[in-house]
Order: C-alpha cells, then structure tokens, then sequence
C-alpha cells in the first residue's frame, strides 16, 4: 500500500490505494483455491502409490499370462497365485480384498472362497514378487514341455518301426534252391556280420573302422564330425540279409543321433550316394518316416552347393554357412563330372517321396547345362568351370572323375518308368563316341578295355572304377539300337575285368591295369596295385548273371570273396591291401564303408535268386543303393 503526496493544506487526510487491484472478496476467492490445490496435492500423496502399484500390477500379470506373447485379457481363470496368496501370512487376504482380486484375475475370477487370514495388511511388493517368480515357473514349465515334446517325437520316431509292413517288392528273401549257392550266400552274410560287428564294438558313431588299430576313422570327405557313415552305408544291406536286429539298432541312431548340423566342409558327392541315397533307400525299404525326415535334411544341406553362376554345384559344402567352393588341384578351380553328375537319382526320388520340386529342379538344371554344351569329338571332359560353364583340360574317362555320370543317364531313364528320353538320348550319343573313341582291344589275348583320352591321345590304361561300364552296357541294352551287342560288351568287359583279378598273386584286382606291350591287365606302376575293398568288378559280375544267368559269374564271384576273406579280412573287420602281386600283404587299417554297402551286397545278391530286389522294380544308385522305378513305387 502506498500514500499519494499530499497538497499543502493542513486539513487533508490520506486516501490508501492497493496495488493488486482486488477487492477483499476476490482473495478470499484465491485463498480458497490455494486451500484446495494444496487438499489436492495431499490426497495424491496417498492415493498415487497405489494407482502406480496397480498399473505394475496389471503389467507384470500380462506378462505372466502371456509369457509366450499370446494376447491375453486381465480376466483370466483361477491360477495358482490365488492360493500362494491365501497360504502365506505375511500377504493380505485376497477373499476380503475384491480390489486385489480385480486387479490380479477381473471380475468373478474365483469361484471358490479363499481362507481369510484376517489382520494382514496388503504388501503389492511381496505380490509383485511372487508373480515374478511364477511367471519364469511359467516359462520354465512351457520348456520343458517343449523339450518332452521333442523328446516324445524323437521316441515315436524311434520305436514305431514298420519294419516287414511295407509291402515293398523284393526286399527280402531270394532263398538259392541249390545248397552249394545257399551255402556260398551264407558265407557271404558271415562277412557282413563280421565287418558290422567290428564296427559296432570299436567305432560305433564313427564315419569306418580301423579294423587292426580298433578304433574309428574318418576320410576329408566327411568333414571333421563323426557323421556314422558305416551306419547310413550298411541300413539297406543289413535289411536285405534280414539282420533285423542290427537294423534296427543302426535305425535308432539315425534317428537319435544322426545329425547335419556340424561345421565342416563334406563332400557334395559323396555326401549324396553315400547318405542321402543311403537314407532314400531304407526309407523305400521300410516306410520308415525318420529316414524320409532325415533325408530332407541332408537334402537341403546341400541345396547351397549348386549356389553357382551356372548351377553346377561345387565340390565341397560347408553345412554351417552353406559356402561352397572345388578341389584347389580340379583343373583351375572346376567341377569334376563324376562329381557334378551322379546327383539325379537321388535328388529326383527326394521331390517325389517330399512333394518339394526343389531337388529335382537343382539336377534338372545340371541336365540342361551338359546338353547344352559343345562335347568335343561327342565325348564329356572330367572337368567344367561352374562360373564360366567352360570345360577344363581335356582329360576324358570312364574311371575315376568320369565313371558315374554315364552311369546316371541310363538309370534316370529306367528309373523313370522309361520315360525320360533326355536322358535317354544323351546316353545313347556317349556311348557312341565312347565305342567310336574310346573302346579298344589288347593284342595278343583281344581283351576289351575302355582307354583314357589325354590331351589329343590315348592312355592304354583302365581304373577298377571303369569295370562298372560292364554293367552298365548291359543295363542300357534294353532300349538301345542292338540290345545283343551291348549285352555282349557288357561281357567283354567283365572279362577283362575278370582277367586283371585272375592276374594277381592274390586273386585281386589292382587299382588300376594297363595294356602296355607284353602286358595285358596289369597293375605296373605301384600306386596301381592297391585295392581299397572296391566294388565294380563284383558289381560287373551281378549285373552279367542277373541279364545272362551265366554260371561263370556265380564262379566268378565266389573267387572274389574267398580271396577277400583270406587277404583282407584282418584284425575286427576287413581292410584294403597295398600290393596284389604280393602274398605278403600289408594293410592299409580301413574298412570303406562302401564294402558294406556295395562289394558285400553285390556278392550276396549274386547268390540269392532274382526276386530279390528285382531290376524291373530297382535301380541302384553308384553307392548300390536300391530305388524305387517310378510308377513301381510303394504308396506310404
């Protein structure tokens, strides 16, 4: 308040004036309105902790009823909160609180009363707290449920065998009718269960055995896990001799233990005939599911190889990254034909028994590339360049890094039902420039060999690999322009192949023989006369009797596996000789997993009779694996 000046009179009196400008009436207004913003800031000091606790409240409940993100409302039914609350004396009485109970569980949630405990105050805290905990029990549970039901999964995949229910054609029996061949395919089984047995015991789990050392081995082309390559190789083996115990048990492990998650580079090749084309055949054997499952995993494992400017796949595959990249000695970098060609069988049959038409669109792919392409003098050089689709250094053969993709154009065609004539065409135009080219006779005994073509010329020689060629001509006669002729190669062949065993001091064929001067199938350089437990020349002898039924082939094979026994077989299995020309053998400690799967059946089926696994229902892949002839195929 402030006094204005006053005039120069003695009788004036000052007149007070207020600065504010209000009346006493408008601040009583003002008073009042302090009063209440001040009764309205203390009613928030009670009230806004609880407001806070509850909206906590209702989160941590959310969480805890949709721990696994589902959408859930507030009112949710009875849970084990409820009594947890009840229960405990340090808690309020969740009956006499119908604010707690809405906030925790919504309207009607309880249906039955709950037990008061009267005189307890409410502690949100210790609340809060105990929905923490029953949230991550929540979790813990949804876990382990989980787990049990993968366990469960894993179980009925184990122990739902159908084994003998299929129905399958030809899978067993095949019982000889004479003793002496009934007596000689029981030998045969006796190798089998003698090379099983040696695995099972020291390298179960491992990729081979090491039969003098007892332990377990593995190639680079495994990559560095211990993938069971033995198991996967032997199912269809030990399902065709009826060891049904010993299937089963490789059985259980495929589906317990078998797995393709490991970081390594493998072998797209042999990863193929060896795994996938083991698993497709048990699975064709038995109906089993964990094989089909199994199969598509290793399927789409190797799915990335054929990642590659032309879709040829290459050589190795990481299965982690799914990086793939060639054999730094190929040619520069390129793809090997054997390698790149001997996918189709495999591959087809997967999209068939899956639906998934990915499979056969990544080797239909391959098909197109190889037919596109310009084949000098009409024949397919071992190498390609995936990048640029350009051959590599001329080198053709129908042995080691060409052999099996031959093999593949006529079993695609009769594994088709006869109704893929691509692949019948492109076979039927190798082989004549194979026969123009390659296919020569030795002098003085006229034996029939297939040579090498090197750089402009030809190498007189002929790997053990190239003796499947026999079986092949006579498998490709059907159909052909003159089936008696290639039948008739076919024989040639085997002969040949038959000679460079007869050769040896120990009845067993070389790596590879030569036709040289004097020297007519013969091994003669040293690193030729080693025999790794290959196949191809039974194979020869199989397919020979099974078109022919040729007593000498029967006689043939069985001086083969009594040879094999005695030199071969040492230590807890068999295991390959350094030197055939020697009786003195020194062994390498390996026993192939494709002994099992190849050289073992092929003796065995040679002594059983023709229903079993009959060719107008199989085709086998290059690892001996029995498929199914489309249109023949069992319905699962």
């Amino acid at each position: 308040m402030a006094i204005l000046p006053t005039h120069h009179n003695r009788n004036f009196h000052p007149i007070p004036v207020h600065r504010s400008g209000l009346r006493l009436r408008e601040k009583y207004v003002l008073l009042l309105i302090f009063i209440a913003f001040l009764l309205l800031c203390f009613g928030a000091f009670f009230f806004v902790p609880d407001l806070r606790d509850r909206t906590y409240l209702e989160d941590a409940y959310k969480r805890f009823v949709g721990a696994r993100g589902d959408i859930l409302p507030i009112k949710a039914p009875k849970t084990p909160i409820v009594k947890q609350v009840a229960a405990n004396p340090q808690v309020a009485d969740a009956t006499e609180s119908p604010k707690l109970k809405s906030e925790i569980h919504g309207e009607g949630a309880f249906d039955t009363p709950v037990k008061k405990i009267p005189n307890v105050a409410l502690n949100h805290k210790e609340l809060i707290e105990m929905i923490k905990k029953e949230k991550e029990k929540f979790i813990q549970e949804k876990k382990s449920q989980e787990h049990a039901e993968k366990q469960a999964k894993i179980e009925k995949l184990v122990n739902s065998s159908k084994v003998d229910e299929t129905g399958a054609k030809g899978i067993t029996g095949g019982e000889p009718l004479d003793e002496i061949t009934k007596e000689r395919r029981n030998f045969v089984k006796r190798m089998m269960q003698h090379a099983w047995t040696g695995y099972v015991n020291h390298a179960w789990g491992s990729n081979e055995l090491r039969p003098i050392s007892k332990s377990g081995h593995s190639a680079s082309i495994f990559g560095a896990s211990s993938s069971g390559a033995t198991i996967v190789d032997a199912l269809d083996t030990l399902y065709i001799m009826d060891m049904k115990e010993e299937f089963e048990r490789a059985r259980k492990w495929v589906a317990m233990s078998l797995s393709f998650n490991h970081a390594s580079d493998v072998s797209v090749f042999e990863t193929t005939i060896r795994f996938l084309g083991g698993l497709l055949s048990a699975y064709a054997f038995s109906g089993e599911e964990v094989f089909k499952v199994k199969a598509k995993e290793v399927g789409d494992k190797l799915l990335p190889a054929f990642n590659s400017p032309t879709g040829i796949p290459w050589a190795m595959v990481n299965f982690a990254s799914g990086s793939g990249h060639n054999w730094g000695w190929a040619s520069g970098g390129c793809s090997i034909l054997a390698e790149f060609g001997t996918m189709h069988l495999e591959f087809v049959y997967l999209s068939k028994i899956t639906g998934d038409p990915i499979y056969a669109k990544k080797v239909n792919r391959v098909r197109e590339v190889l037919d596109q392409i310009d084949k000098p003098n009409g024949l397919y050089p071992n190498y390609l360049n995936p990048r640029s689709g350009v051959w590599g250094s001329q080198h053709v053969s129908l042995g080691a890094l060409g052999d099996s993709f031959y093999e593949y154009l006529i079993k695609s065609w009769v594994m088709s039902g006869q109704t893929d004539n691509v692949a019948r065409r492109m076979y039927d135009k190798a082989v004549e420039a194979i026969e123009r080219m390659l296919v020569k006779r030795s002098s003085p005994s006229n034996l029939t060999y297939i040579a090498e073509y090197k750089f402009g010329r030809l190498e007189h020689k002929m790997d053990h690999l190239a003796c499947f060629t026999a079986g092949m001509f006579a498998l490709g006669a059907k159909g052909s322009r003159n089936e008696k002729h290639f039948i008739n190669l076919g024989g040639e062949i085997a002969n040949t192949c038959h000679e460079s065993y007869r050769k040896t001091a120990t009845g067993i064929g070389p790596e590879a023989f030569r036709f040289e001067g004097p020297h007519e199938a013969v091994g003669l350089r040293g690193n030729e006369r080693y025999y790794i437990l290959r196949p191809e020349v039974i194979e020869a002898y199989f397919y020979m009797w099974r078109y022919t039924h040729d007593p000498k082939y029967r006689e043939w094979a069985w001086e083969a596996a009594q040879n094999i026994e005695k030199y071969c077989r040492v230590g807890v299995g068999y295991c390959g000789i350094r030197d055939v020309a020697i009786t003195a053998v020194s062994h390498d400690d390996v026993q192939q997993s494709f002994f099992l799967a190849e050289t073992l059946k092929y003796l065995y089926l040679i002594f059983s009779e023709d229903s079993l696994i009959p060719l107008d229902h199989w085709v086998f892949n290059t690892e001996a694996h029995p498929l199914p002839i489309i249109g023949k195929m069992q319905s699962r």
